[in-house]
């Protein structure tokens, strides 16, 4: 399992909130938190066998901005 980081513009619990349902029914994501308190708000996710970029695009999908740390 691999730990991937990301810097977001994710501020606040309704912007997790939209992200929630994309990550959550990712298959490949164990599992992800976002440090909203943190100023780069980072983006943890916890994955067997997805990369970077399909973070990326996760996010960004749902008009958010990732890019890894």
């Amino acid at each position: 399992m691999k730990t991937l980081k990301f810097k977001t513009n994710l501020e606040c619990p309704n912007c997790e909130a939209r992200v929630k349902p994309f990550l959550d029914k990712k298959e490949g994501v164990t599992s992800w938190q976002v440090d909203t308190d943190h100023p780069d708000k980072i983006l943890t996710v916890e994955t067997e066998s997805l990369e970077a970029k399909d973070i990326i695009k996760i996010i960004k999908r749902t008009g958010f901005v990732a890019e890894e740390m």
